[in-house]
């Protein structure tokens, strides 16, 4: 599915594995990425100058700054045009789940056709952060290197993704400082067809997420949001990026039933459910 509206979605890190770490500190990893229909979403609408307003639930916390990559995307694709955007935030900051990078890569994309200009490609956007080329077409796929060789992934079976934050952020650097084994397996070459929901949870249960181990010992309750996902229906639960965000996939037609039961239970947690972009 190519995405052409302001959708933002949550991107998910079904597996990440961290192969290696180059000596200008950048990380290689290798992983099979999904996206969420959960996420933000951009407005654009005409405007003389540049400019950014921030709404919706998460939104607290977040700055129009020159910094805000929302406006750096804007100024890459172009510096001198105008638009005044809006940005409505209902994904968690700073939670693995992508949502600066997606806001940025779909300003992009309201951006190319608002102004009539051509999409940038990976190449171009790798400097406003290592998920910025994943997001650019989200669907199912492998992220390796430093985020810049992206391949199509295989296709998902039908399933509903449910994503749980507990409320706790978590700072990617010193994620990745707390990993002590830097160079690990990647996934296998070839990537299998899954057969069905069972089959991917399966495969997903001899695969790894190299940074869950750091994660959780900056942020213990990580564990009590896998338990807690592990203790509904669920077919598999993990954890995304460098956390805090896990997610759990169950067959089609369930998420919003497990979501509801985890809000009951833990009601200061952020819980969502959709299903995956195709």
């Amino acid at each position: 599915m190519v995405l052409t509206d302001g959708f933002a979605p949550a991107k998910i890190n079904l597996t990440l594995h961290v192969t290696g770490q180059r000596d200008d500190g950048y990380h290689l990893l290798d992983s099979l990425v999904a996206f969420a229909q959960v996420g933000d979403r951009i407005d654009c609408h005409p405007a003389p100058g540049l400019a950014l307003e921030i709404t919706g639930p998460e939104a607290s916390g977040l700055n129009v700054g020159d910094d805000n990559l929302v406006l750096r995307a804007a100024r890459l694709l172009d510096p001198a045009r105008g638009a005044r955007l809006v940005l409505h935030k209902h994904l968690p900051v700073s939670s693995g789940i992508g949502g600066g990078s997606s806001d940025a890569a779909a300003t992009l994309r309201v951006l190319s056709h608002h102004w009539g200009l051509p999409m940038p490609d990976a190449g171009d956007v790798l400097g406003l952060g290592a998920d910025l080329p994943v997001c650019l077409t989200p669907g199912t796929q492998r992220l390796q290197g430093i985020g810049d060789h992206i391949t199509p992934g295989p296709g998902l079976p039908d399933c509903d993704i449910v994503l749980v934050n507990p409320r706790v952020a978590v700072a990617t650097p010193e994620i990745f400082r707390r990993l002590r084994q830097k160079t690990n397996p990647p996934m296998p070459a070839d990537l299998p067809d899954w057969s069905d929901l069972g089959a991917l949870a399966g495969w997903l249960a001899t695969q790894r997420n190299d940074l869950l181990a750091p994660a959780q010992a900056c942020a213990p309750v990580i564990g009590d949001v896998l338990a807690a996902l592990r203790a509904t229906p669920v077919l598999f639960a993990g954890m995304s990026g460098s956390g805090a965000t896990c997610f759990g996939l169950c067959p089609p037609g369930m998420g919003d039933g497990v979501a509801q039961q985890l809000r009951a239970v833990h009601p200061g947690w952020w819980v969502a459910a959709g299903g995956i972009l195709t």
